[in-house]
């Protein structure tokens, strides 16, 4: 598809750019085909929306296999993309922006170079560069990204694994890794060369920068010539030649045919050149016109003078090095530099320029610059679009470093570096030209001998570039001289200087001022030395500078003056009108590059042996001094003379050994690094030069003294040598042969057999000799008699040299050089001998035998890991070869390596360590090992054990490493195609073994368990290995896979049952054990598997059932194995279902054991949902949910009586605690483990271990360090009630059972310390939250339920809320706190209802009429709680505008949770619900006890503190006695206090009553406090307090008045007595809290309406008439009184000046009528029904005038009876049967104080002051 296509209609198929279709029929405009991803997606698409593809289609048996028909790399790029794709967008998901970044780029890179593959115009080098790149960019692309790695064969294809053996596999795979691993590395380091370029290029021996000129930019206004050439600014060389182009006047090039042809190829840069620091391109130019630019253009100027003008150049070290891309189209410009002054040299003008950076103003080269690969006749194969017949080549100044032998040259170099000349009569210095030209004897010049640059023709003479008026010119001008090669000897350079005028008139008349000149050969025949000489200048007459007999008698040099002493005298040696000047200097440097001329005296002689034959033997000994550069370039000369010399002596052997040594010399400089790659040179000479028939003859002979005289222990000094150049002396003796046999057609061929024979026999005495000198040369011989085979084959019957080679192993005694004999065994099977068959059936015992005796050697501990390495090599070529021939030859051969080897090499793979570096190396040989044995070599195999335990050992041995393997794969992960192949070959030998089982080891006699055992295991982590789960790979992966191996997990699976079912009896063996891996097995999704495997399960609860009647192990082993695989990602609902439906359908067969598996399936499929919910849960993001899952778990082990998993998932549900840092539940959830273990000195068993504390030994121990833990959780949560009752519990071991009184002190002070900081540390009471889950979009476990959550500290209903929602994103917010309807609980989305709740103090016994201080008694008010209430007003009946209170009835509902809070949960689930309501009367009394309760706290504080600020208590007096501001009770009067509501309600009289005594008690308390007000008020509020004081004046007439006068004693603190700390109030006082007011589901709680716990200070209590009857009408359970001395109020409660929090809650009083319900304040507060009638505040009747009664603690509201407490709502903590009756005790009295809580820490806030003042303000408004 080429565009997106959005199929409307149904029959329209939708296509996505890229998605390949196949076409099934075409219709009009319309195709009909199918996805060929999806082949179930068919459809009808527009033609114009799909192109075309050219493709084969195969045909096998009944599959049409589609092959597109692009070159296969197209294809590797398409797919690739497709998977880098889908990773791509992953990445960009996950927000991994960097390497999105860089996937994009390499996926950018790949469609670039696909679509120029797909163009098919790319020139052959381009095209198999740009597939390197893309093979390259593949595969480190699919390295970091974690994809498999792709193998490939030389040319980038993709190795078939089906068509490459198993050990070539390996190899590549090896190959490619460290290919890639080195990508990676360069990578990493910055500087990115273009790594497929590089690496061809580090390759290579030359290489070639090839130029190519576009333009030049520059004014000059003259003619110029451009030299340019390669230039090293460390060394200021230059080193290759010039390349010259002559540049016109008018801006383009003289020759205008070659405007756009300025082509070099600077050839022979060799390694050396390419690690030259820094490399530069230069060009000097050079003008040629007047002396000077300014003189005008006249005739009378001087023309065609050459002076210097600039040089451009540019660094191209990174292009030379292959760092930078050198690409032909890129053109580079090398900016211009002027000479500054007209005289600066050129040559020094490249140094400055290269050190320094100018600008040149635009003028310049413009330049195309690309490193080739390969010498010139390369170059011009591989580029042929760039380098033609035309393109002009500039050599290196100097030899390659490889000379071929074709390459014939004969170039000398002349530079002319200095002269030196004075100026004589001459009133200025001279304008010195030098003219050069070649000449002869005679003097006469020969014509067009020199070069002045590569692409110029030859001239005839040479001159110089002039500088002007300078003493000492520089010039450094480089020229070649190329003479014929006979002319050598006769000739001459002669050099002229001369003035130049820049007049012309003046020019005319000067002549030669002075000459030098030198001779190119030496009289004895050598060539004129390379380096600097100075020339001796000539003076004279100018005619006789043109004789040459004038001045060929003179000395042409300096030396050679001092040479011949003083025969000459210096200045006026005058010979034929000419002198030596000695004022004058001149100096030149030559270099020869010849491949004819030498400078070497001795090797000269030996190649002109025959003028001289008298020195024959003398230059023969001095070869070997003769320098290696010299003789290799002379090669084939030097060997032409030797074999010449050895024929023309055919019939002595006088100069035989001599040749041989010179021989021998030769071919050992070859050897050396330096001149390696001259091994061509002289392989190409043997082939196409050598022709010295009878030369073997000789060299035989020679040959063989050397070997006998070194076997029999003697002397030999050149044997070693000999030995080195083996191969090259057999290569002559071979090719002599050839010739030989070819000349005299096979003559004398017995004679030639038998002298190779008795050689070789020569060989095996060395190998044999026991000489100490010997085993150097026996090493020697085992590393280069290998390597003459490929020859001696040619010229020698096979077998006869197998049997020979045979012989030259056999006679090295057993355990010497075993090493050596391997590697020397490496090359033996490398050679084409050993792919005959007749020869392996010689060579291959003798090297198995080797290896077995390597590899199983006992005595040195362990084999080196160098020998090691050389044995698997070793096999593995032996593998290899085999391999590769037909299947028939080699039948015998494998059965022998698998006779002696296979047991060998597993044995070697089980003792290796996995991270040994060779172990992927013995595997890969293995699986080569088993690849190839056929069905017949298994048999054959099986055969070979002698007795059937042998066979058993070798079976298990192999089961076991296959599964430790297969297990620990010894491959890298991404070696897929390693990985399958390896899998393949594993599954046919565990199908081959298991045959062997079948018939061996299955009858009852014969039964092998362990090895039945080791069978199935290995077959089970073969079915469940990684590299086969294809449901977890890509699309792509998976078809690749299985394409190409099909499902293997298919295979193995029926393979385990049939053979499962072949057990028969012996069936019972494996249960349980057996029962974990086929669980592994029937989990893998298959669906074919599954149904074929499950049923195993029901034959082994039948096997057990029939012999124990029951199947208890197998459901054990399933319970547990079942959540481990669970949990590690095995297992979905589809397994479920199927689980249940074949096991139930099997049983239906045996109604006797059908209710049981019944009962069993359903107990599977309930622990299945919970662990699937479990591990769905566990990748999600809220922890809650998580808790929840674990909790469900938790509770199926305790119910199934799973000790050990119970445990498993108490310590996961307290990882998760810690996590959120809820300390109290993490508590809660370990002391569930300890209700498992008793204080016994009993060994643990270990299912009730945890393995965090697996140091503990005994159930104590255990329990004690649990303990610990569980106390420092519980003090981080600030539950130090809890953390002191363990304490508690401790204490008593400590002191009654082990006696430890030093843990026993520790214990103490830490109880110590609790108790104090329950004191002395500020709580913050949590909130509690009631949230419902409506509608069936929730999981299972929250569906329409409600759940009672404790908040976090300071938490607030909205943040709770928020963080609620966040976890379900699609749930919507109920806005109502009534429960719904079942429309929302049926629907099918997602509801929550969050409302706050307020907790139940439960009845606490201990404390019932104790005074109990705040701080002991808020803890239980909102911890160990399970009973909640909400409030809501409701209106009834007709509303009053002017007073709602009339008609402001409470609707209050209750919460029942299934356990206490906190618990080992945040939240439980409410279990019931109940609703009442609160008539507004009843309201009115709770309000007016909460207030009067308010102002009491107040004056409490205020007493005790004297620094508290006064603004709280001026509000909240002032806003009860003011009625302008509230209203006060005055509302009450007119709803309640008339006679109409009295005639409607006569019941209500008894609450009436009380009522009006709250009020009528208001009175001394507003009192009391206005006088504290009175006594703190500050000057500028007294006007306020005047006004205050008034109005309670009013207030007191009239309510004292209507309701009767109350009275306080005297609130003077009187501080006496006891110190501050101990004093106590009148009357400790701690009531139920009537919390928090504003909790309507729709508004926030305001700190507002919390206040302080307060302690009431109270007289001292008088019993009165109504108390007293009041305590004999009560029937209920009450809180009794105590009489109080008169107490000031203890001083140790945190308050203001100490630390405290906005969150205190007011201790409220709760005052109700023995008969009536607790009720609650208007505001919405929640407060606590009473089912029983408590009689808490005693009624006052109006007549008293006495106190009212205010009792220590007004106590709870249910009281139940303590036993029914414990037993009911608790989570129902696990009994396990082993508890004793003593633990039971324990338990019980543990269980009072273990209730579920649950309690964030918070910090205590600092400064309190604020917040207390903050708190007061807020608080009073609230009245």
């Amino acid at each position: 598809a080429i565009y997106n296509f959005k199929g409307t209609g149904i029959l329209q198929l939708p296509l996505q750019i890229g998605d390949v279709v196949h076409i099934l029929e075409s219709c009009e405009d319309w195709y009909k085909g199918y996805l060929v991803r999806h082949k179930g997606s068919e459809g009808i698409f527009p033609k114009s929306f799909i192109h075309i593809k050219e493709v084969t289609v195969e045909k096998k048996r009944h599959t049409e296999n589609i092959i597109p028909a692009e070159i296969p790399l197209v294809q590797e790029v398409t797919t690739t993309l497709w998977e880098w794709g889908s990773i791509w967008k992953q990445l960009y998901v996950t927000n991994k922006k960097e390497r999105f970044q860089q996937v994009q780029s390499m996926m950018y890179d790949l469609m670039e170079w696909r679509s120029q593959l797909l163009s098919g115009t790319l020139p052959k080098d381009e095209l198999k560069e740009l597939k390197q790149k893309v093979t390259s960019k593949i595969d480190y692309g699919n390295k970091i990204l974690e994809l498999d790695l792709i193998v490939r064969d030389e040319d980038g294809n993709i190795l078939d694994p089906d068509k490459t053996s198993v050990i070539s596999l390996f190899h590549a795979h090896e190959e490619a890794t460290n290919k890639i691993t080195e990508r990676i590395k360069e990578e990493m380091s910055k500087d990115q060369p273009d790594y497929a370029s590089y690496s061809r290029m580090s390759s290579s021996p030359t290489h070639s920068l090839y130029v190519f000129v576009r333009n030049f930019v520059c004014r000059i206004g003259e003619d110029a010539e451009l030299f340019m050439s390669l230039y090293d600014p460390q060394k200021s060389t230059i080193i290759s030649e010039n390349y010259l182009v002559r540049w016109g006047s008018r801006g383009f090039p003289k020759e205008i045919d070659m405007l756009n042809n300025l082509k070099v190829v600077f050839t022979d840069l060799g390694n050396k050149d390419l690690s030259r620091d820094k490399i530069y391109l230069v060009c000097q130019i050079v003008r040629v016109g007047r002396m000077d630019l300014k003189d005008s253009n006249s005739k009378k100027y001087t023309q065609g003078l050459r002076r210097p003008f600039g040089v451009a150049v540019m660094d191209i070290t990174d292009i030379i090095k292959g760092k930078a891309e050198s690409d032909e189209e890129k053109q580079h410009f090398i900016p211009f530099h002027p000479v500054v002054a007209e005289n600066d040299f050129l040559h020094s003008l490249l140094s400055k320029v290269t050190a320094s950076k100018g600008d040149s103003g635009g003028q310049g080269l413009w330049v195309t610059v690309k490193m080739l690969v390969g010498d010139g006749i390369q170059t011009r194969k591989d580029y042929p679009h760039l380098v033609d017949r035309t393109t002009v080549v500039a050599r290196k100044l100097g030899f390659p470093e490889i000379i071929m032998p074709g390459d014939i040259r004969n170039d000398i170099y002349i530079t002319l570096l200095y002269g030196d000349f004075d100026k004589y009569n001459k009133t200025t210095q001279r304008n010195v030209e030098v003219i050069m030209c070649v000449c002869d004897e005679e003097g006469k010049v020969i014509p067009n001998a020199v070069c002045l640059g590569a692409g110029d023709k030859p001239v005839s003479e040479y001159r110089s570039v002039l500088y002007y008026q300078v003493k000492q010119p520089r010039w450094m001008e480089t020229l070649k001289v190329a003479v014929p090669i006979e002319d050598m000897q006769r000739i001459h350079l002669r050099f002229m200087f001369r003035h130049r005028s820049s007049q012309e008139s003046k020019d005319k008349g000067e002549k030669n001022f002075a000459m030098a000149y030198i001779r190119l050969m030496k009289e004895d025949g050598t060539t004129l030395q390379d380096g600097i000489h100075d020339l001796l200048v000539l003076k004279g007459d100018s005619k006789k500078m043109e004789d040459a007999s004038a001045y060929l008698t003179l000395p042409s040099a300096r030396q050679h003056i001092e040479n011949k002493g003083a025969t000459i005298v210096r200045n006026s040696s005058i010979v034929g009108g000419l002198s030596v000047s000695s004022r004058d200097a001149f100096y030149i440097s030559t270099l020869v590059c010849s491949t004819k001329l030498t400078q070497n005296v001795g090797l000269l002689g030996l190649l002109k042996w025959r003028m001289k034959p008298e020195l024959l033997q003398e230059n023969l000994e001095k070869l070997k001094i003769v320098d290696g550069e010299e003789v290799v370039k002379f090669l084939q000369d030097t060997l032409d003379a030797l074999f010449n010399i050895m024929m023309e002596h055919s019939h002595s052997n006088e100069y035989d050994i001599l040749v041989f040594d010179a021989l021998i010399y030769i071919i050992g400089l070859i050897a050396d690094r330096k001149f390696q790659h001259f091994n061509t040179v002289l392989e190409a000479y043997i082939q196409q030069h050598f022709s010295a028939t009878l030369a073997y003859k000789k060299l035989m002979t020679v040959l063989k003294t050397y070997l006998d005289t070194s076997s029999r222990g003697e002397q030999c000094e050149p044997i070693l040598r000999t030995l080195k150049a083996l191969e090259y002396v057999f290569k002559f003796i071979v090719r002599s042969r050839t010739l030989f046999s070819q000349l005299y057609e096979g003559k004398e061929q017995t004679e030639f057999e038998e002298s190779m024979r008795r050689l070789f026999e020569s060989i095996n005495n060395l190998m044999k000799s026991q000489h100490k000198t010997a085993i150097l040369l026996q090493v020697a011989a085992l590393k280069y008699i290998p390597s003459v085979l490929h020859d001696v084959e040619m010229v020698f019957d096979a077998k006869l040299l197998s049997q020979l080679l045979y012989e030259f192993y056999t006679c090295i005694p057993p355990v010497k050089l075993q090493k050596q004999k391997v590697q020397s065994m490496k090359e033996i099977v490398r050679s084409n001998l050993f792919k005959k068959q007749e020869c392996r059936d010689i060579l291959l015992p003798v090297i198995t035998k080797e290896l077995k005796e390597l590899l199983e050697q006992k005595d040195d501990q362990q084999l080196q890991v160098q020998e090691k390495k050389y044995c698997v090599e070793l096999l593995n070529s032996i593998l290899e070869v085999l391999s590769c021939q037909d299947p028939a030859s080699t039948y015998h051969h494998i059965q022998e390596i698998m006779v002696q080897l296979l047991r060998t090499v597993n044995r070697t793979v089980i003792t290796m360590g996995r991270d040994d570096p060779l172990i992927s190396h013995f595997v890969a040989c293995m699986t080569a090992i088993l690849n190839q044995m056929n069905n017949q070599h298994y048999s054959v195999y099986i055969e070979t054990f002698q007795t059937s335990s042998e066979l058993v050992d070798f079976l298990m041995e192999t089961f076991i490493m296959f599964k430790d393997l297969i297990g620990k794969n010894v491959y890298p992960s991404d070696w897929m195609a390693m990985s399958m192949v390896q899998n393949r070959v594993f599954l046919r030998a565990i199908n081959k073994f298991a045959e062997t089982m079948n018939q061996k080891f299955l009858e009852n006699m014969n039964f092998e368990v362990q090895l039945w055992n080791n069978y199935f295991h290995l077959a089970v982590a073969f079915i469940t290995q990684d590299s086969l789960q294809l449901e977890n790979f890509s699309h792509a992966k998976y078809n690749k896979i299985q394409n190409k191996y099909g499902d293997m997990r298919r295979l193995i699976g029926f393979a385990i049952r049939d053979m499962w079912y072949k057990l028969g009896q012996n069936k019972i063996c494996f249960i349980p054990g057996m029962v974990g891996p086929i669980l592994e097995m029937t989990l893998i999704p298959e669906v074919e598997l599954r149904k074929a495997t499950i049923p195993i399960f029901f034959d082994m609860m039948l096997c057990e059932y029939q012999r124990t009647g029951e199947f208890k192990k197998f459901e054990n082993e399933i319970i547990l194995k079942l959540d481990h695989e669970v949990e590690g990602g095995r297992g979905d609902e589809h397994y479920m279902q199927l689980f249940e439906s074949i096991l139930t359908e099997c049983a239906c067969q045996y109604p006797g054991i059908f209710t049981l598996v019944e009962s069993f399936v359903s107990l599977v499929k309930g622990l299945l949902e919970k662990l699937l919910d479990y591990r769905t849960v566990m990748s999600d993001e809220s922890k809650d949910n998580r808790m929840s899952c674990t909790v469900n778990l938790l509770n199926f082990y305790k119910d199934i009586n799973r000790e050990e998993m119970y445990i498993r998932y108490l310590y996961k549900l307290r990882d998760l605690h810690l996590d959120c840092e809820n300390y109290t539940e993490a508590a809660y959830t370990l002391l569930l483990h300890t209700w498992l273990l008793k204080w016994s000195d009993e060994q643990c068993a270990p299912q009730v271990m945890s393995t965090e504390f697996q140091c503990s030994q005994t159930y104590r121990h255990l329990k004690e360090n649990l303990y610990e833990k569980i106390i420092e959780y519980f003090d981080k949560g600030k539950m130090w009630e809890e953390a002191i009752s363990l304490c508690k519990e401790l204490a008593e071991q400590y002191e009654k059972e082990v006696f430890d009184y030093e843990l026993l002190s520790q214990n103490l002070i830490q109880q110590a310390k609790f108790y104090e900081s329950i004191m002395k540390i500020l709580r913050p009471k949590p909130d509690y939250f009631a949230v419902g889950y409506y509608g069936q979009g929730f999981p299972t476990f929250l569906r329409n339920k409600v759940f009672i959550y404790r908040g976090k500290e300071y938490e607030r209903r909205e943040d709770f809320q928020a963080q609620l929602m966040s976890q379900f994103p699609s749930a919507e917010k109920m806005n109502t706190t009534s429960a719904p309807g079942e429309d929302v609980k049926n629907s099918a989305g997602q509801y929550i209802q969050c409302f706050t709740v307020q907790p139940v103090l439960e009845e606490q016994p201990r404390f019932k009429n104790k005074a109990v201080p705040d701080q002991i008694i808020n803890f239980y008010k909102s911890n160990n709680v399970h009973r909640f209430h909400y409030s809501r007003p409701v209106r009834k009946g007709s509303i009053d505008p002017e007073n709602e209170f009339a008609s402001m009835w409470i609707e209050r509902t209750s919460f029942v949770t299934a356990y206490k809070l906190p618990g080992i949960l945040r939240w439980f689930e409410v279990i019931s619900m109940s609703q009442t309501t609160i008539s507004p009367l009843e309201n009115a009394i709770e309000t007016m006890s909460t207030t009067n309760e308010k102002i009491l706290m107040m004056i409490n504080q205020y007493q005790s503190d004297e620094n508290l600020p006064i603004n709280p208590l001026s509000m909240l007096l002032n806003g009860i006695v003011d009625p302008a501001v509230m209203g006060g009770f005055a509302k009450y009067e007119k709803a309640f206090f008339t006679e109409e509501y009295i005639r409607d309600h006569p019941e209500d009289q008894e609450k009436l009553n009380r009522l009006k005594d709250l009020i009528a008690w208001q009175i001394p308390f507003l009192g009391a406090g206005i006088r504290i007000h009175e006594r703190r008020v500050s000057d500028n509020l007294r006007p306020f307090h005047d006004r205050m004081e008034e109005c309670f004046k009013h207030l007191k007439v009239k309510v004292e008045k209507q309701y009767g006068a109350r009275e306080l004693p005297d609130f003077d603190d009187k501080r006496v007595g006891r110190p501050r700390s101990m004093l106590r109030s009148y009357r400790q006082l701690s009531v139920i809290s009537l919390s928090s007011m504003n909790s309507d589901c729709s508004t926030p709680n305001k700190i507002a309406s919390e206040s302080f716990d307060l302690e009431v200070a109270l007289p001292k209590q008088v019993k009165t008439e109504s108390e007293e009857t009041a305590l004999q009408i009560n029937p209920h359970p009450e809180v009794k009184m105590r009489r109080s001395k008169k107490r000031t109020k203890r001083s140790s409660v945190v308050f203001a000046d100490e630390k405290t929090a906005p969150d205190i809650s007011i201790s409220d009083m709760k005052c109700l009528s023995r008969k009536y319900e607790f009720m609650s304040d208007t505001n919405l507060s929640e407060h606590v029904v009473a089912p029983q009638k408590t009689s808490v505040l005693k009624q006052m009747s109006s007549v008293s005038r006495s106190m009212p009664t205010i009792p220590g603690l007004t106590l709870s509201i249910s009281p139940v009876a303590p036993d029914e407490t414990i037993a009911s709502h608790r989570l129902s903590q696990p009994v396990f049967p082993s508890t004793s009756d003593g633990d039971k005790k324990t338990f019980k009295k543990k269980k009072v104080n273990q209730l579920f809580k649950t309690m964030r820490i918070s910090k205590v806030l600092e400064d309190g002051k604020q917040s207390v003042e903050h708190h007061f303000k807020s608080s009073s408004t609230d009245l």
